[in-house]
């Protein structure tokens, strides 16, 4: 009997980790942050307002939090 696992990432709870870990997510493999959150199963509004608490607002045209 074959098993298939769904290993899912846990995104970091601290913002600045969780600002570098999403930045390096789209940077490499995503091209938008809706595609991002879709295909990692993460809600948008909450990495939005996590970052933006921290100051961090995302870039559509760049693809980035800054």
């Amino acid at each position: 009997m074959q098993q298939n696992y769904l290993f899912v990432m846990e995104l970091p709870k601290d913002p600045m980790m969780l600002f570098s870990v999403i930045n390096m997510k789209l940077r490499d493999c995503y091209s938008s942050l809706d595609e991002l959150c879709e295909d990692m199963n993460v809600d948008r509004e909450d990495i939005v307002s996590r970052l933006k608490n921290v100051g961090f607002e995302y870039s559509a045209e760049y693809n980035k939090f800054w």
